[in-house]
């Protein structure tokens, strides 16, 4: 069995209310920095795998990367470990996310500022006639505003992920022919701090900077159920297929950050899946984070053996598949170029890695249940089943970023 992570911090437990209450368990901010040490290409070079630098700005060349993983990997070898007092590693301080939830249209208030309100409801596949209602910090009730589309939902229904900017409360309006409605009041910016240790130099894999999960602020113990079990524990497939999401929320995001984390605990919390649904998410600078916790010993995304970690992206099609979510709404627009350029050096060095050609189509066949679905190596959301995933306008640059990541330009 996993054992919950030990918290460092000594802050006070905020009080947190959500449909799955998880009591307060425990966070050790080391795990990641021991099992990866500084450079994210070492596990790889300790895995046997192979990960193929790419061009990119602010990246290490492949001979760098590669010494760089080398000199990591003979000293893990030696059994050293990677620790608070360690050089390369340094304390960052995250605040703890605050969450209420709140069933149907009934106004709701929190005793924390309002950063996003999650909304989730079964039905309607469109949002159409849903609105929200903003409560701000004077008391004021603003202007209803529209829902927007149905957001990256794999299910029959709609889920959104609403920036709400220091709300104190919120009213709702359900979509046409929307049922059970439900929605998250959350706070990822100014809740109780806890302190985490992250590495002090970036991490890589094979010259492909990412954020770690510690370096993001991922709070492990929501990984965990109230009795220290692991509500979802890993399992792992062959890689197979590679899918492009939108998480539909705010353009020109000032946080990402803590967008990551809200969508966190709406992944992990809310809707029960025990963590993150994505692999890894990249914003709109082009940074890239570690989504689903992978283990200890291995690279992000993927156990010892290179076999990729099952996470919840796409509904009945997750095992052996990839899910890369893009942060913000590309319905009517498409990513940024450092967007595009992270995206396309992240796919070219995994299917690079698998040894699979991205410009092909395959046959994907479930281990788990057998369905079978004829998709691009790389594809999209909607490809799998009934969703606007991952918007019209970044739906029609699928075939030109397969194009860039076999072309390698």
């Amino acid at each position: 069995m996993t054992v919950p992570p030990t918290d460092s911090s000594t802050s006070a437990t905020p009080t947190t209310s959500s449909p799955s209450s998880t009591p307060p368990l425990s966070h050790d901010a080391r795990s990641h920095v021991t099992r990866r040490g500084l450079i994210g290409a070492a596990g790889a070079v300790a895995a046997g795998a192979v990960l193929t630098s790419v061009a990119m700005a602010n990246t290490t060349s492949e001979a760098e990367a590669e010494a760089e993983a080398e000199t990591e990997a003979e000293r893990q070898a030696a059994g050293a470990d990677t620790t608070d007092s360690d050089p390369g590693t340094t304390t960052e301080t995250f605040p703890r996310t605050r969450t209420k939830a709140a069933t149907g249209e009934g106004p709701v208030e929190a005793d924390f500022p309002i950063g996003y309100v999650g909304v989730r409801w079964s039905g309607a596949r469109e949002a159409t006639g849903g609105g929200i209602r903003l409560t701000g910090a004077d008391g004021d009730k603003g202007a209803w505003q529209s829902l927007g589309d149905a957001g990256c939902s794999d299910s029959n229904g709609g889920a959104l992920l609403i920036p709400v900017d220091r709300a104190s409360g919120y009213e709702l309006k359900a979509p046409d022919g929307a049922t059970d409605l439900r929605s998250l009041a959350i706070d990822t910016t100014e809740g109780p701090a806890r302190e985490v240790t992250v590495p002090q130099d970036t991490t890589r894999v094979r010259g492909v900077p990412y954020l770690t999960r510690a370096a993001w602020g991922a709070d492990e113990k929501l990984r965990f159920r109230s009795d220290g079990t692991e509500n979802s524990p890993q399992t792992y497939y062959p890689f197979q297929t590679l899918t492009i999401h939108h998480t539909a929320t705010a353009n020109g995001d000032a946080d990402p950050a803590a967008t990551v984390r809200a969508l966190y605990h709406v992944h992990a919390v809310t809707n029960d899946w025990g963590d993150i649904g994505y692999h890894f998410l990249i914003d709109e600078k082009g940074k890239i984070y570690e989504g689903r916790y992978s283990g200890e010993t291995a690279t992000p995304a993927h156990d010892e053996n290179g076999k990729l970690v099952t996470a919840f992206h796409v509904l009945s099609y997750n095992a052996g598949n990839l899910g890369i979510a893009l942060i913000g709404n590309l319905a009517k627009q498409g990513p940024t170029d450092a967007a595009r350029e992270a995206l396309v050096s992240l796919a070219r060095s995994l299917v690079r890695t698998h040894g699979v050609d991205p410009e092909a189509k395959v046959t994907y066949t479930s281990p788990t249940n057998g369905k079978k679905k004829e998709v691009y190596e790389i594809s999209g959301h909607r490809d799998w089943m009934a969703t606007e995933c991952p918007g019209g306008v970044m739906h029609k640059e699928l075939a030109a970023l397969r194009k860039a990541v076999a072309s390698g330009s």
